[in-house]
């Protein structure tokens, strides 16, 4: 492992294996999906960081128990039940190949799942038991993004604390591949025009009532690098003007964002510190530029 606490990823070192990797998170989410009980905004779908890696966390499969992990130390996937488990080979192999045997051992443990194959938020959507194009995995990189959503985890938990209104867990999301936590106002929103490659119905859910939203990307389209993002819905007038911090943090007029290049973070002498400001300051973009009850809302 790395000795780095905010280690580096340059999308361009891992873009092929990001790809993949997203692929295979999507598979196991939707099996979440598949087996989990609803939950406002979709929480019920969302991974979690674990001391590993990613995780299901516990599940239930009729009388039985379940939980899926990616494992990034030892690179596996491992199946656990209450009664027996299976580990799944973290290595270049495609899509089709990791979608088949995952499958096949989730059948093996009596516990067949059939969930719909089509991926998500992406625009290349190849079916996963036809996907032979994404078969790159480097364990390197795909260690150090754990490292920092590790890292991004407990700063969005430290930040997530200081809320007395409704507040997400920090979750992960398979569809768009970031770690995210999301405030709310308390108030309804109005119903959301969708985003590409989403379907409506799951946009209008998500985005039910008015938040602000905050979280790590790990790059993707029009941005060539990692970055922590933060957005408000519905946005306020005013909001895309406010002072938010550091000033290396900015305003992306196309995807109607506040954008913090992550390597501010890792080159920052405290970037707790420097985190934390601009989770707050965006933060205080839309609460003051939405006029949210911030007294009743903020812990003091």
């Amino acid at each position: 492992m790395t000795g780095d606490t905010w280690p580096s990823l340059p999308l361009s070192e891992w873009k092929d294996t990001y790809e993949t990797l997203h692929m295979w998170t999507q598979i196991i989410g939707k099996i979440r999906l598949a087996l989990t009980p609803f939950i406002n905004h979709w929480w019920n779908t969302t991974l979690y960081v674990s001391p590993r890696g990613l995780t299901t966390t516990t599940m239930h499969y009729n009388d039985q128990l379940l939980e899926i992990g990616f494992d990034f130390i030892d690179h596996n996937l491992l199946i656990q039940t209450t009664a027996s488990a299976k580990t799944i080979a973290l290595r270049p192999r495609s899509v089709a190949d990791f979608y088949q045997e995952t499958m096949n051992a989730l059948s093996s443990l009596g516990m067949p799942v059939v969930i719909w194959t089509t991926p998500v938020e992406v625009a290349e959507r190849i079916p996963f038991e036809k996907d032979e194009k994404h078969n790159s995995y480097d364990p390197i990189y795909v260690q150090r993004l754990w490292r920092i959503l590790a890292q991004a985890n407990r700063v969005f938990t430290e930040f997530r604390c200081r809320f007395n209104g409704k507040v997400s867990p920090v979750h992960f999301f398979w569809g768009a591949f970031d770690l995210a936590v999301t405030r709310f106002s308390g108030r309804k929103a109005p119903p959301h025009p969708a985003a590409p490659n989403v379907a409506r119905y799951v946009a209008v859910e998500a985005y039910s009532h008015e938040v602000s939203s905050c979280g790590f990307w790990p790059g993707g389209g029009p941005i060539d690098h990692p970055v922590f993002y933060a957005y408000s819905y519905p946005e306020p007038f005013g909001f895309n003007k406010f002072p938010t911090r550091p000033p290396e943090a900015f305003y992306h007029k196309d995807m109607g964002e506040y954008l913090l290049p992550y390597d501010v973070i890792r080159t920052s002498e405290s970037p707790d510190d420097i985190l934390l400001s601009f989770l707050q300051s965006t933060y205080e973009a839309a609460a003051t530029c939405g006029n949210w009850d911030r007294i009743a809302l903020e812990r003091n």
